[in-house]
């Protein structure tokens, strides 16, 4: 674990917590993709967060996908969802005593969809998000053996629950960032399908699917994605003087 980071537990639930020197009253919740990554050993995501003086929550939720469901890694009267919305993320507001607004939703593949899509549910409590290499077409993650496969009855329950159908023309995030690289046979449909019908619908946002730099893609990309996101807290923190 790199330095400024903590193992938290918030709910019975361990999460990584990171307190730079000199935060703003500024948090992101970091979701984790499949691989269960963790931003407390990334040192382009912990070097980000500090230029940027972000504090940031990384929760350790499994493969639930941060769905409105009953999965086997959450007590079953407490849905991955839920636990995000009613526990750990009042416990960040609370814990760094921070104002309205000011929590960001960011996340990698699983979680970079779970991010968008409850931003995309809840603009007022979250203007900010952003995703890296998205798995918004969850229709088409049904059937590989995660729990997915026992959260829903098919493969079109999960579609209607993907971020593409939560999109409200009346009322959105002010500020959404995603990527995706353009070789990424996994993810890229669901990236492109999501710009479309923003763009359709009229709904602002950023999005860069075209570029595709060496190395660690994740890693790569985050530095344009907390720098965006800094900005757009910063932003909306402004909002309320």
């Amino acid at each position: 674990m790199l330095p400024h980071w903590s193992r938290v537990a918030v709910g019975g639930k361990p999460a990584d917590a990171f307190d730079p020197p000199g935060a703003r009253p500024l948090c992101v919740v970091y979701l984790h993709s499949l691989r269960e990554e963790t931003p407390a050993t990334s040192a382009a995501v912990t070097a980000a967060l500090a230029a940027h003086r972000l504090r940031c929550l990384a929760p350790r939720g499994g493969w639930g996908w941060w769905a409105n469901r009953p999965c086997a890694e959450f007590d079953p009267d407490l849905t991955p969802e839920r636990y995000l919305l009613d526990e750990l993320i009042p416990a960040a507001e609370a814990k760094w005593e921070l104002p309205p607004r000011a929590v960001a939703l960011v996340g990698v593949e699983m979680g970079g969809q779970a991010a968008v899509r409850l931003a995309l549910q809840n603009p007022a409590r979250f203007p900010v998000a952003g995703s890296i290499s998205g798995a918004f077409d969850l229709q088409d993650w049904y059937g590989r053996g995660t729990p997915l496969d026992d959260m829903y009855p098919s493969a079109e329950r999960c579609r209607l629950d993907g971020a593409v159908l939560n999109i409200d023309a009346r009322d959105w995030p002010r500020h959404l960032w995603f990527c995706c690289a353009p070789t990424d046979a996994a993810c890229y449909r669901g990236n492109d399908r999501l710009r479309e019908k923003l763009t359709a619908m009229g709904v602002p946002h950023t999005a860069d699917l075209e570029s595709h730099p060496a190395g660690d893609y994740a890693d790569a990309m985050t530095p344009a994605l907390l720098a965006f996101v800094a900005a757009a807290l910063a932003a909306e923190s402004r909002k309320l003087m």
